[in-house]
């Protein structure tokens, strides 16, 4: 019994994504074996690759006991930006500059007001979204802006050998991120505040600034993604990527980082988004239509639900 009690302990510690990723592959692999190849695995790893930079941002202000619901607002802003033609005939560069510098702002914004002003995360965080949604819903007068300048969709469909573009831009982001959390100084800051906030003020740390630091990188994560997504559906919408803040706190949770705990790395919702696409694999397998991808797509958030209880009743 203190066997099993003690393995089933150490489970717990295991990020699901792993194990639910496990469990996709398994069903590809046994139901449709000839998908199991890397041509056709990173057509649909491609196609979430905006939320999985979008996780990169939530990871990193969930480590500090904080939480970020403003991505989609940041996705159809930067979305109605490029395509509504008000910077007509702008090199790419140009866009991606002027989309990085929105996704700073708001996420300075959000981060102001949470780690200055001590305002609830989830409540401002939240509200943001929803102005943004509505900002961009007003200027477009509730239709489509326009379609996106081709250069999105030349460099969306290009590759790095054999690997799509949205993907090398993922891994890149997200060796970035795992460097950053593990190598430097405000790394270890993001350790001390998540795991005891108030003794890393009083040791020094200066955890206001680390909130805000978060909340910011957490925009610029938002401003990238929206970018990747953007060039990835080729026109405008005011519709798209509304899922995507529950899925990103999914796809984290499922990682192992856990909000209000200060846990988890990089690595686990890497292999959370991951799972994300292959759900998504085998919903195409199955037949199965946008309700059923729906339903499975909370399963999925109600999955992490539960291991965030399972891991902080154990806590």
């Amino acid at each position: 019994m203190a066997i099993a009690s003690n393995i089933a302990r150490r489970l717990t510690r295991v990020p699901p994504a792993y194990f639910v990723f496990l469990a996709l592959f398994l069903v590809i692999w046994a139901t449709r074996p000839q998908m199991v190849s890397v041509n056709v695995l990173s057509i649909f790893i491609r196609q979430v690759a905006p939320l999985g930079i979008l996780v990169l941002g939530q990871l990193l202000v969930m480590r500090v006991r904080s939480i970020d619901l403003s991505g989609a607002g940041v996705i159809l802003l930067v979305n109605y930006v490029i395509s509504s033609g008000m910077f007509r005939g702008a090199p790419v560069w140009e866009f991606a500059l002027i989309s990085i510098a929105m996704g700073l702002v708001i996420g300075l914004f959000n981060g102001l007001m949470v780690g200055k002003r001590k305002s609830s995360a989830v409540i401002v965080t939240l509200a943001v979204n929803i102005i943004l949604i509505g900002v961009v819903q007003f200027l477009a007068s509730g239709k489509p802006p326009g379609d996106v300048p081709k250069i999105f969709a030349d460099l969306y469909n290009s590759r790095l050998f054999t690997i799509p573009m949205p993907i090398v831009i993922w891994v890149i982001l997200a060796a970035i991120m795992a460097l950053f959390l593990s190598q430097s100084v405000y790394g270890r800051y993001v350790d001390a505040v998540g795991e005891n906030p108030q003794a890393a003020h009083f040791s020094g740390v200066p955890t206001e600034r680390v909130v805000i630091v978060a909340h910011t990188i957490a925009g610029l994560m938002a401003a990238l993604a929206a970018l990747v997504q953007t060039a990835s559906i080729a026109v405008g919408s005011i519709r798209f990527g509304l899922d995507f803040p529950l899925n990103a706190v999914a796809a984290t949770i499922l990682g192992g980082v856990i909000f209000g705990r200060g846990e988890g790395g990089v690595l686990g919702p890497l292999f959370g988004v991951l799972s994300f696409a292959l759900l998504f694999v085998v919903m195409t397998i199955f037949g199965v239509q946008e309700p059923g991808k729906l339903m499975a797509q909370g399963a999925i958030i109600m999955l992490a639900a539960i291991f965030y209880g399972l891991r902080t009743s154990k806590a």
